[in-house]
């Protein structure tokens, strides 16, 4: 059975109360007793209960991130990536972190409340951002500490690091057009996500700057998987006027744009020009690897839990609003615009 604070006061002879300051190191002991409770704990292979020693401080030590399961977000490498840098910081602190999944919306909201009410983390991490993000809204209300990963556009101030994509895509467009294409066709996040709003600012950006007009048939909504990147092309494809290039939100609707025009014969890179955003290890897989928007999941996800922690300990951020630079990665699936 494991040693208990019991065991060690009778085996030395004091008060429980006398073994516990002595192993915390709080004052009040006399240095031969500290010396001679942290001896026989090292001989019994003594072990604090956690559980206890968080119910004594008022805290449970753990981080929580609750997923929304409609986004797909454990299949995706780039939530992963940030899991990671999320993990590595929050052990580096010892702290836990609980990753919890929920369906959207209601039922989402509810756990929110759930983890709040039973104090069942000392502060979340909140991700996939929306408009009028009623998380948000609510962890603002109940004043629980939390970073968002993504902006939104209620009116409050709250602590986020995101990722500039207004600028990555702004510069996709940009090398796109550069390539002398005109007719980009855009398959867009759903707008229930807020980081879908700024990257389709970048990229009406880009054409306005080059006198392109936005052309709302050249726009479609994809669900983040490629099967839906797959589909959305081949109805582009299929029309009287293709376009000569499309840019997909992530990966892999781009992969799956790349599947549909090899499957309608087409060659990519040369007879249309495919672009992605996230840069995770598919996107090096593909054939041609995909030209693509590098966004720094781990990064991200590492000073995400670094601000959260620095809020716990109740210091300064030095910035409370952090925008992360996305960058162009130039492969092999895009190429100039085919002349006819």
């Amino acid at each position: 059975m494991p040693v208990t604070l019991h065991d060690l006061a009778r085996e030395v002879g004091v008060s429980i109360a006398t073994v516990s300051r002595a192993l915390s190191g709080a004052p009040g002991v006399a240095e031969e007793t500290r010396q001679r409770v942290l001896a026989a704990a090292r001989a019994a292979h003594y072990r604090p209960n956690v559980m206890a020693q968080r119910l004594q401080k008022q805290r449970t030590d753990t981080l929580g991130i609750i997923v929304p399961t409609s986004s797909t977000r454990f299949g995706d490498p780039f939530f992963g990536d940030f899991l990671a840098g999320v993990g590595d910081k929050a052990i580096e602190h010892e702290y836990d972190l609980l990753v919890s999944t929920r369906a959207p919306e209601a039922d989402e909201l509810h756990t929110y409340e759930r983890m709040v009410r039973e104090r069942r983390v000392d502060g979340l991490i909140v991700i996939s951002t929306r408009p009028h993000d009623e998380r948000i809204l609510y962890l603002l209300e109940q004043n629980f500490p939390f970073v968002a990963f993504g902006r939104s556009d209620i009116d409050a101030e709250f602590p986020y690091l995101d990722v500039d994509g207004e600028y990555g895509m702004y510069h996709a467009t940009r090398y796109l057009i550069a390539l002398g294409h005109r007719r980009i066709a855009y398959i867009s996040a759903p707008y229930t996500f807020m980081y879908s709003t700024h990257r389709l600012q970048g990229y009406r950006k880009a054409l306005a700057e080059h006198n392109i007009p936005f052309d709302e048939q050249l726009i479609a909504i994809g669900d983040l998987r490629d099967r839906s990147g797959y589909n959305l092309t081949r109805d582009f494809l299929s029309r009287e006027n293709p376009p000569s290039a499309i840019i997909a939100c992530n990966d892999w609707m781009a992969s799956g744009a790349i599947g549909a025009a090899r499957d309608m014969g087409l060659t990519v890179g040369q007879d249309l020009s495919i672009l992605g955003f996230d840069d995770v290890p598919l996107a090096q897989i593909v054939h041609p690897r995909l030209t693509t928007v590098h966004q720094p999941a781990y990064e991200a996800g590492w000073h995400i839990c670094d601000m959260l922690i620095r809020l716990l300990r109740q210091e300064t951020l030095e910035q409370r609003h952090v925008l992360l630079q996305p960058e162009l990665i130039v492969r092999e699936s895009c190429g100039p615009r085919a002349t006819s």
